[in-house]
């Protein structure tokens, strides 16, 4: 979650000056350039077709999605909100394990759940003089993620974790690389790319990390960890741009937590 929330905070300065499919795209290039070395170093053994199909591919075209529309709502959004409405994620993968697994969910976990979003309501804070469409997306970017961790579990066993974060950071660039033909591109700076640098080498151990727990793990287990993100996220926020959330968002910030904390523990005992 650290190296996450680096990573957001680097691309999000940088794109007050880079369109956005461009610099997702430049970071993309990076991030995948330091995967290969590191398959390389390592002398991992990878079988390409295993990483275009399959379960994998499936994750790693959820997860270009889930990130185009993230920092497409981050750079438009205070970096606290975004990471905010994106810890709802633990809820969407309690909703969507009851519709495709045929989980069963009693009276209080699905209160804990209506809770939860209404937190995440809290947190977009819908205004009837205008449609917060930055705050839905990102949203949008969090059913994604949810669908992209229970796909995880999917992969078999003997692809390596490598493999599968070569995948979705291929499949992330190449998202942004049509996005950025689309946007244009504008003029950059050694500056921006040392960043962007530095972005890709968080990006790149975020995925690595958060793909072998995934796993390797229980996810009742690994979830809560998400969490600490947000006081990453709070406080890059306030130093870097002097965002603070109001008490509206505080109160939904609060009740995610609150429910999604509630929800693990559940799934624990």
């Amino acid at each position: 979650m650290a190296c996450f929330i680096v990573n957001d905070t680097l691309v999000k300065f940088v794109s007050q000056s880079l369109p956005a499919g461009q610099l997702i795209f430049l970071r993309g290039l990076m991030a995948t350039a330091l995967v290969l070395a590191f398959v390389r170093v390592t002398g991992v053994a990878l079988q390409p077709r295993r990483l275009v199909g399959g379960w994998v591919a499936v994750r790693a075209g959820l997860d270009a999605l889930a990130t185009l529309t993230y920092l497409l709502s981050l750079f438009n959004l205070p970096i606290a909100n975004a990471t905010a409405i994106n810890m709802g994620t633990p809820l969407f993968i309690t909703v969507i394990a009851v519709l495709w697994l045929r989980h069963r969910v009693g009276p209080r976990q699905w209160l804990a759940i209506a809770a939860g979003f209404a937190g995440v309501l809290l947190v977009i804070q819908p205004r009837a003089d205008g449609f917060n469409a930055f705050a839905w997306l990102c949203l949008g970017s969090t059913v994604l993620h949810a669908l992209r961790d229970l796909v995880t579990l999917r992969i078999p066993r003997d692809v390596p974790s490598i493999g599968v974060t070569l995948a979705t950071a291929v499949a992330v660039t190449l998202l942004a690389g049509a996005v950025s033909l689309l946007q244009g591109w504008g003029p950059w700076t050694w500056h921006q790319i040392g960043l962007l640098g530095a972005a890709a080498v968080f990006l790149a151990g975020g995925y690595q990390l958060i793909i072998r727990a995934t796993r390797s793990g229980d996810l009742s287990v690994i979830a809560p960890f998400r969490y600490s993100g947000l006081l990453m996220a709070v406080l890059l926020g306030w130093v870097v741009w002097g965002d603070v959330p109001n008490a509206l968002a505080w109160t939904g910030i609060a009740l995610v937590l609150g429910a999604g904390l509630y929800l693990l523990r559940h799934e624990r005992g």
